[in-house]
């Protein structure tokens, strides 16, 4: 199976995890001290291994990298209790229970770190540790993903993660889990900050009391953690480190080592530097009185709560000093000395702002009038930010440092560092100070209006203006940039950011006027620029931004906008452009979609400066977000997908999702055969997301049930499961219709009933769920039409009894096993789980005596054809379970076509009749008790198909698979084949026609072997379970197409009974030169299941094995002559031609012959030259076509030749 996904799993084979490898680590002998300080040292980086990263990730294609694919990358548990840490995989048998992906491979191939424990009694807490590493630089970053799910996520008390440094003899801590956040993947982003000499890391995971939570970390990431290695650079003294390496003249003297050697930060070089690092007191400044205010404290003071800086600043110590504001919603003030006028006057200073969307730092600037020079607003993470002010004043003056807090999170300040031009005036001048920004009429949880009045700040930038001047709505991201920022708010922590720019002149770009762009910020961090509108929201399912845009810069430069959410704490990627090299510029349409409040959009983006790189947005727009607006289109629930998708919608929670497509290499539309249609693919680059869904808009209530058809595709080795849900309004969803696996890489037709809904809204969704990893889903020609359905010709009986009727005393039940009253199978036939459902009916004494029947009744089938398949599958429980009947009633007459009373063993059975309708027909299922005392009867997976039935095990998968299947179970680590046509697709491989009709358009079963490896070595076939066979014969057609080099496999044929299994028959894979056939005796002395099975012992493996016209005779045995076809068919079917063309040559000769005698005998005149000329012109025109030998007529005298 092609494809990126698959590329990567082959990068995964070749270098990452393959059974044996092992990690070179420091090759070239480097000292200690070199290891694992985030610089190669050895030519192969090798002493940059088992750090706690590897030297890369081969997947993500970053260095310093521990995705958990090689082993834990020296990560260990140390935990002590039962609760700890082990690296493992996840499951796709446990799907809701936990990952069932990686973040690395986004399937269940991947490895991850998982705490592990049974829920205790007590507080409990694992610990996993890091080697030793050493020297990370200032600008240090760790980045990783973590998945937190299972019980105890909704209780007052949630499990915590923290990362934690442990530095000589203290362990602070670097961050920790958010209060609130859903199920899924998550960022975790930490900044160490300069680091001398050894440290460790350490996660911890605390769970409280009786809390069933896992947690998954993957893909640990470390940046920019290295420092310069000592080296002579061509710079000015003043601008030089001591190791030879070159420094912004403003990155000296900052608080921060930003050489890695101290020198910039040298007593000497800093003499005339005010610093305040408030560990004495407030310094010279002075903190305005009141509630609240600027205070002095420490970490360890204020405990670990969520937002609370961890440390401080200057001695990244617990306790250290620094400044916060003392209490939630309000605004504290510092203010400065009195300056003289200067031009070179500058503040250094770092801030915290964490745990608030909404807390804010100001800097201003006063003398004769005020001045706002510098405003951060938002949650910037849980790490101290810098920021430089310069100061040019023609006189006196002072500054003010304002912090402004919520409800939540914290505002503090460290290190305030004054430049050797900021000189204190004489005496204490009285200048204007601003008015506290909170200072209103206002509520704290209220904001004002431009006209005064108070609205619940609830009601901001909801869409919907309630003040009466509108101004509630005027600072919320709607902007052209002309007047200001509009309500974006620059949280960049880096050397870039985001500010307000203005074209100084005509750039020939689509950028006129001011617009937001990139320039240099004053962070010490290396990260993206990203700006911030303020809380948005809800919005309707209709809701989109829409912008201009240009960026200018190299393939790693790039523009993005996301969106994130702050009820799950998540945050999805909705649009990004990468850098080209040339200048790019557009206008966006980017959907955000139906969104609880609060959520914000983020803007991301990433150029070099330095290399004349560029990137801005403007005009930018938001369109049909308030929540009651729904577009024209809205009601339009058929659709063919051609022109857009009508009344329905992609749900934008998800990184999984559909895509409006022409086919990309897995198939044509089913429309016109080269239009659109929507598809998912599970294996797309970087999906994540368990679910996609497609919703329809909110519909008017329906008094009468309505019928929905659609076609639909599940193709792949290993595809999840396609949902139809409805959602009554106020109600929980419900399942309509479900498929799940392989179903070929051809349409089908499904319908499901949408009921009416009284006086109540609902929605529909189809919803693809992520439980495979290989295929993918499409959907096309949806239509609703007036009434019901009427009888399901296909049914799973996965969302209900698909409106078969139930009769008698007792009754029928739709269960599953994990979730049943009744006794019934371990296993469903559709899914082969737990959890599939099925119907069943209890059948002992207790429930139905003797003799007593309880029947289900289908609705009227339509005939729609001179015969019609029915098929099911059935189970009867051991010991005396009863009698299963089954009737076919028509015109008022009923027959009955099967009766069963006993089974082998407990597996599922394929039923089926053919039924030769005269009009509308229904089948009845009977079960009748035996006076037992224990037993049930089970139905699954009711289909009705046009033709007749095939026999048992016998198929020309022309309409469907005629009960032979691949086993769902993914315990097995098996994969399933498809079924296909001949027409080529890149996607699914295979012979370009079949062998029943030797077409593009004939079908046939086959299966991709590069999906062979770790996932699964196996692909099975597997037929329905056949009774005891003397001398039975089965014969089929197989095409392989594997090249000679990779060709480590075999398909076999095998029979697998209660008495084991056993291979009958294979052939090695191989490049043959057509269908080929094979003919094997069966013999078996009980039930049976006959198996082809493709499988490698080692990969990769790659090729295509196709099977088709499988013929399966219960008596009779094989014939002799036919037990030795095993050559290829075009040789094979050439020699039979050949000895055929003989024996045809010879009647001709003889008849020939005879006819010469007889003109002879008659004319008395002949030559036997003539004779031997008509013998030769007869055998030219014999053709040869495969295995057919056709003979034209024979030219008459007068005919044209």
């Amino acid at each position: 199976m092609a494809g990126p996904r698959v590329l990567i799993l082959l990068l995964l084979l070749a270098g990452t995890i393959l059974p044996g490898r092992s990690t070179v680590v420091n090759s070239c002998g480097s000292v200690a001290e070199q290891l694992c300080d985030f610089v190669c040292h050895c030519s192969d980086c090798s002493d940059e291994n088992q750090c706690g990263y590897l030297r890369g990730s081969a997947v993500l294609g970053t260095p310093f990298t521990c995705d958990f694919e090689e082993g834990a990358c020296g990560w260990q548990d140390v935990s002590t209790s039962t609760y700890r840490w082990v690296r493992g995989r996840g499951s796709l048998a446990s799907w809701g229970a936990g990952p069932h992906s990686d973040h690395t491979v986004g399937t269940d191939l991947g490895w991850f770190m998982v705490t592990v424990s049974p829920p205790t009694k007590t507080t409990a807490t694992a610990w996993l540790r890091s080697p030793v590493m050493r020297e990370a630089a200032a600008a240090c970053q760790i980045r990783a993903w973590y998945h937190l799910s299972g019980s105890g996520l909704s209780q007052s008390e949630r499990p915590v993660l923290r990362l934690a440094l442990a530095h000589g003899d203290e362990v602070v801590e670097l961050w920790q889990s958010p209060e609130r956040g859903g199920e899924g993947w998550h960022q975790l982003v930490a900044y160490p900050g300069r680091t001398a000499g050894q440290f460790q890391l350490i996660f911890s995971l605390t769970q409280p009391p009786m809390c069933g939570a896992e947690l998954v970390l993957d893909d640990i990431i470390f940046s920019n953690c290295g420092l310069e290695e000592p080296r002579q650079q061509v710079c000015n003294p003043e601008n030089s480190c001591h190791s030879g390496s070159c420094l912004a003249q403003h990155r000296f003297c900052d608080g921060t080592d930003d050489c890695g050697d101290g020198s910039d930060e040298d007593a000497a070089r800093c003499e005339g530097f005010n610093f305040c690092s408030f560990e004495q007191d407030f310094c010279s400044w002075e903190v305005k009185v009141g509630q609240p205010a600027w205070e002095r404290n420490t970490s360890l003071n204020l405990g670990t709560a969520y937002g609370i800086p961890p440390r401080d600043h200057s001695n990244n110590s617990r306790a250290g000093f620094f400044l916060h504001v003392s209490s939630a919603g309000g605004t504290a003030q510092l203010i400065s000395p009195t300056f003289q006028a200067t031009n070179s006057c500058s503040l250094v200073l770092y801030y915290h702002l964490h745990g608030s969307a909404t807390s804010s730092l100001n800097i201003y600037v006063t003398n004769t009038t005020q001045n706002l020079v510098r405003e951060r607003t938002g949650d910037l993470g849980s790490c101290w930010v810098r920021e430089r002010v310069d100061f040019n004043m023609t006189g006196s003056f002072k500054v003010l440092i304002e912090g402004v807090t919520s409800s939540t999170g914290t505002v503090a300040i460290d290190d305030l560092i004054l430049s050797p031009g900021c000189v204190q005036a004489q005496g204490n001048l009285s200048l204007p100070l601003p008015s506290r920004a909170g200072d209103s009429n206002c509520a704290p949880e209220e904001v004002a209006c431009d006209s005064g009045e108070c609205i619940s700040a609830e009601l901001a930038c909801d869409f919907l203006k309630t003040c009466n001047d509108g101004s509630d709505e005027e600072l919320c991201g709607e902007t052209t940039f002309d007047e200001g920022a509009g309500g974006w708010h620059d949280v960049s922590v880096g050397q870039l950011r985001w500010a307000v720019q203005r074209v100084t002149n005509s750039t020939g770009t689509i950028l006129t006027g001011a617009f937001l762009a990139i320039e240099a910020g004053e962070g010490q961090m290396v990260d993206a620029a990203k700006a911030r509108t303020p809380l948005l929201g809800p919005s309707g399912p209709a809701c989109a931004v829409e912008m201009s845009y240009h960026i200018h810069s190299g393939p790693k430069g790039f523009l993005a906008v996301a969106v994130a959410d702050h009820s799950t704490g998540t945050s999805h990627l909705a649009w990004h452009t990468q850098g080209s090299g040339s200048e790019a510029t557009g206008h966006v349409h980017i959907p955000l979609g139906e969104r609880t409040r609060p959520f914000q959009v983020e803007l991301l983006g990433l150029v070099d400066l330095q290399d004349s790189a560029s990137a801005a947005i403007d005009n930018v727009t938001f369109v049909q977000c308030p929540p009651s607006v729904v577009p024209p289109e809205a009601t339009e629930l058929s659709c063919n997908f051609e022109q857009g998708t009508c009344g329905w919608y992609q749900d934008q929670a998800s990184d999984f999702q559909w895509v409006h497509s022409m086919g990309q290499g897995q198939g044509s539309d089913h429309t016109t055969g080269s239009g659109y249609f929507l598809a998912v693919d599970p294996s797309a680059l970087w999906s994540r997301g368990q679910r996609a869904q497609l919703v329809t808009y909110s519909q008017e209530p329906a008094s009468a049930p309505r019928c929905l058809s659609f076609w639909y595709r599940l193709a792949g080795p290993q595809i999840g499961t396609l949902n139809l849900k409805l959602q009554l309004e106020g109600e929980e969803e419900t399942v309509l219709w479900t498929r799940r696996g392989t179903q070929g890489s051809v349409w089908h037709q499904g319908w499901a009933t949408l009921p009416a809904t009284g006086q109540r809204r609902y929605r529909v969704a189809f919803e693809a769920l992520r439980d495979g990893f290989l295929g993918d889903m499409a959907l096309d020609d949806l239509a609703l039409t007036p009434g019901s359905c009427g009888a399901e010709r296909s049914c799973s009986f996965e969302a209900d009894a698909c409106g078969l009727a139930m009769g008698g005393q007792s009754s029928w039940l739709q269960q599953s096993n994990s979730t049943g009253t009744a006794a019934g199978p371990l296993a469903d036939h559709t899914t082969g789980t737990a959890t599939g459902h099925y119907l069943v009916v209890s059948t002992g004494r207790g429930s139905l005596p003797a003799g007593q029947a309880v029947a289900l009744t289908s609705q009227p089938y339509p005939s729609s054809a001179l015969a019609q398949c029915l098929a099911f599958w059935y189970q009867l429980s051991g010991g005396t379970p009863g009698s299963l009947r089954v009737f076919v009633e028509q015109s008022g007459v009923r027959k009955k076509v099967m009766d069963v009373s006993a089974m082998e063993g407990d597996a599922w059975h394929l039923g089926h009749v053919t039924v030769q309708p005269e009009g509308d027909w229904q089948v009845i299922f009977e079960a009748v008790g035996a006076g037992g005392d224990h037993g049930y009867i089970a139905l699954d997976d009711l289909r009705v198909s046009d033709g007749a039935c095939a026999e048992p095990a016998s198929c020309d998968f022309e309409q469907d698979m005629c009960g032979w299947s691949s086993p769902s179970d993914p315990r097995l680590h098996t994969f399933a084949w498809g079924l296909k046509s001949g027409v080529p697709l890149t996607k699914y491989p295979g012979p370009e026609q079949d062998h029943t009709l030797g077409t593009r358009n004939g079908h046939y079963v086959h299966f991709d072997t590069s999906v062979l490896g770790v996932g699964g070595t196996a692909a099975r076939l597997e037929s329905q379970h056949l009774p005891a066979a003397a001398a039975a014969c089965l014969r089929f057609w197989y095409h392989t197409d594997i090249p000679e080099h990779l060709s480590c496999g075999e398909l076999r044929v095998m029979l697998q009974s209660t008495a084991g299994q056993r291979t009958v028959w294979s052939v090695a894979g191989h490049r043959s030169r057509g269908w080929q056939s094979g003919v094997v005796p069966v013999q078996s002395s009980g039930e049976f299941q006959i198996i082809f099975e493709v499988s490698t012992q080692k990969w990769p493996m790659e090729g295509t094995v196709a099977l088709d016209d499988i013929v399966y005779s219960a008596t009779g045995g094989c014939h002799p002559s036919l037990e030795g076809m095993v050559e290829e068919k075009s040789s094979s079917m050439f020699a039979v031609a050949v000895v055929l063309g003989l024996l045809l040559a010879i009647v001709l000769l003889a008849l020939v012959g005879a006819a010469g005698w007889y003109w002879l005998k008659w004319k008395g005149l002949a030559s036997r030259t003539a004779a031997e000329s008509e013998i030769s012109q007869g055998f030219d025109n014999i053709t040869f076509r495969d295995d057919k030998v056709m003979i034209p007529s024979v030219p008459r005298e007068g005919d044209e030749v």
